[in-house]
């Protein structure tokens, strides 16, 4: 009886994200795999096409739990490469990578991070989304808030050359930040790997090339 409740408290969101999870091949193949969360292969595409992680490089997982893009950047990075994942909440250790329990927009988060690495990080990394209110405008407007922080923390950590990828949502804004980043990096492109559902309104700003 106590799960019929809950299936009747269930909203019409819920209700529709839970069938999606049910449906979604991306998430049968995470658990066959042994992956934390089906974003991981948002990023691994994302890579296959743009290289971004490559051996030994030094990588930054902004809002990294549960961790499923920091597994795919330690994988690819190797041994030789240092990954470090920064988040607020708690997150389960992953070989090959460095938790640092911070909020990223600590003012100090940038030097303890670089005291941390030795130096400049070559890849910024953030899959970050705000908690939604069910009002499209506002939730646009928080996840942009979210990824034009992450990309000002990006500019005071990276290296030349380095690169930034961040979640974005369509609605207008993400010009603004797109425009902005071609100031400080050689070449900016959205990108939208095929492990992004093609319903959602979720998109990627790729920054290569850092000006530093």
């Amino acid at each position: 009886m106590a799960k019929l409740g809950g299936e009747k408290r269930r909203t019409p969101s819920s209700r529709a994200w839970l069938e999606r999870q049910i449906r979604d091949p991306y998430v049968a193949r995470a658990k066959r795999e042994g992956l934390r969360s089906r974003a991981a292969y948002k990023l691994a595409e994302i890579d296959a096409k743009y290289r971004l992680l490559k051996p030994g490089a030094r990588v930054v997982d902004l809002g990294a739990a549960p961790g499923g893009w920091s597994e795919v950047a330690a994988r690819r990075v190797g041994t030789s490469g240092r990954v470090i994942a920064i988040d607020v909440l708690d997150m389960k250790p992953i070989v090959g990578v460095e938790f640092l329990n911070l909020d990223f927009l600590d003012a100090a988060a940038p030097e303890r991070l670089k005291a941390l690495l030795g130096g400049k990080a070559d890849v910024v990394l953030s899959d970050m989304a705000a908690n939604t209110t069910g009002h499209r405008q506002t939730d646009h407007l928080r996840i942009m808030a979210l990824a034009e922080a992450a990309a000002q923390f990006a500019r005071e950590v990276l290296a030349p050359g380095g690169s930034f990828l961040c979640k974005v949502f369509q609605g207008g804004t993400e010009a603004a930040l797109l425009a902005d980043l071609k100031r400080d990096f050689a070449a900016v492109r959205h990108v939208k790997p095929p492990a992004s559902r093609a319903d959602s309104a979720e998109l990627y700003l790729l920054a290569r090339g850092f000006r530093g």
